[in-house]
């Protein structure tokens, strides 16, 4: 029997007409939609006049499910998945089952449309040549700490999903932690109260009264010139700074020598004179 094939179909963030001619055959064709929230998916399929059944996969069942649903295709049912809104495997539980997917061989297959994050990046004004994703923020507070840090030294436009009722304490966290940087805030993409704030953070918190809707935070990146730094720092105490990173002698070594752009077998030899 020949196996079904893995469609993962984007579907619109906010207005409903954010759809592809595509994604509409595929979601027409396909035996099975499994769905992050099956009410969601079942009114973009009543607006569409499509009748599937919908099969429950999300976050919390997705351990049980993706099997399930492997077995399906391995079986020849073609399934289509999207998530409540935008590009699936984004942020959700769809990264899984593409892995499960590639394990058993089966034909993956991207329908282009809708994606939160690129639609607010390419309005920001912001670098859109390198950037990162950081989706939501651990709540954890030293995960996030981490985070901030892995942003501060990144130096590309970072950007972040934040919930309504934690906007404003997230934006004086950016301000703690990465300075007053100018950064972007995209409210309700496509949507009808749909609002791009620009400003710093300050300027920022300012604007903003009330938080309600779905919130994208974008950061300016400003790289942070840590050669230089490093450079004033003692031999003894650059190999320290590595060190406490978890690196060995020899990686040591190298990043010694490329930070202060000297050959590394003069670093090697200054450590085994102190030797």
């Amino acid at each position: 029997m020949e196996k079904g094939k893995l469609y993962l179909v984007a579907t619109p963030i906010g207005n409903l007409e954010d759809i592809t001619l595509r994604a509409i055959r595929t979601l027409k064709e396909v035996d099975l939609i499994a769905a992050e929230d099956t009410r969601q998916t079942l009114k973009l399929l009543n607006h569409l006049e499509i009748s599937k059944p919908l099969f429950s996969y999300h976050r919390h069942n997705e351990d049980i499910k993706t099997d399930v649903l492997i077995e399906k295709i391995d079986n020849g049912e073609n399934i289509a998945l999207v998530t409540d809104a935008g590009t699936p495997a984004i942020s959700d539980p769809g990264e899984e089952i593409v892995k499960e997917a590639i394990k058993h061989d089966i034909n993956i297959i991207p329908i282009p449309g809708a994606c939160a994050l690129i639609n607010a990046l390419i309005v920001s004004g912001l670098n859109t040549k390198e950037f990162s994703f950081y989706a939501f923020l651990p709540l954890n507070k030293k995960l996030r700490k981490e985070k901030f840090d892995e942003i501060k030294n990144d130096g590309k436009t970072a950007i972040i999903y934040e919930a309504p009722h934690r906007l404003i304490s997230t934006l004086n966290e950016i301000k703690q932690n990465l300075g007053d940087r100018n950064i972007v805030v995209a409210k309700e993409i496509t949507k009808i109260h749909e609002k791009f704030i620009r400003g710093n953070v300050t300027e920022i918190i300012e604007k903003i009264q009330n938080p309600k809707g779905e919130y994208i935070i974008l950061i300016n990146g400003e790289k942070i010139e840590k050669e230089n730094e490093l450079n004033k720092l003692s031999l003894e105490e650059h190999y320290k700074f590595y060190e406490n990173q978890g690196f060995d002698k020899k990686e040591i070594i190298k990043k010694i020598a490329k930070d202060k752009k000297i050959n590394k077998n003069e670093i090697y030899k200054h450590f085994i004179n102190k030797n």
